[in-house]
C-alpha cells in the first residue's frame, strides 16, 4: 500500500465515524519523524475512541500495523503513528487549544472530502 492510498485508508475510517473537519498536513522538509499527519476531532472521548479503534481495524485488515499510539485511555488526543503518516484525534477543545494546524502552519493542507 502507498502512502496516499494509507492516508485515503486513514482519512475514510475516521469519516466512517463521524470525524470533524479531516485534514493532511504534508510535513516533508519540516520535520524528521514522518512524512504527513492526519488530523480529525470529535465532540466526546468516547466517540474519539471510536475514531481512532476503526482506523486501527482498517489498517489491520490491509496489514499495517501502528507503531506506537497514546492517549487511548483518556480519549482527549489519540496518537497513531505509523511511521511515514502519524493520524491525530482530537476532542473538539483539544484541537483547538494544541492548534497543529496553527503551529505547523507552513505544512501543505488538504481537507478530506468524503
Amino acid at each position: 500500500m502507498d502512502i496516499n492510498e494509507m492516508l485515503q485508508k486513514i482519512c475514510k475510517a475516521a469519516s466512517d465515524k463521524k470525524a470533524k473537519d479531516i485534514i493532511t498536513m504534508n510535513m516533508k522538509g519540516l520535520m524528521f519523524a514522518t512524512d504527513y499527519f492526519v488530523i480529525c476531532s470529535a465532540a466526546t472521548a468516547t466517540q474519539v475512541r471510536a475514531i481512532a479503534d476503526n482506523i486501527e481495524e482498517e489498517l489491520d485488515k490491509v496489514d499495517v500495523h501502528f507503531i506506537h499510539k497514546e492517549g487511548y485511555q483518556e480519549g482527549e488526543w489519540i496518537l497513531l503513528d505509523y511511521g511515514d503518516i502519524v493520524a491525530h484525534i482530537f476532542r473538539d477543545v483539544n484541537r483547538e487549544y494544541y492548534a497543529l494546524e496553527e503551529l505547523w502552519s507552513n505544512a501543505e493542507i488538504k481537507k478530506f472530502e468524503d
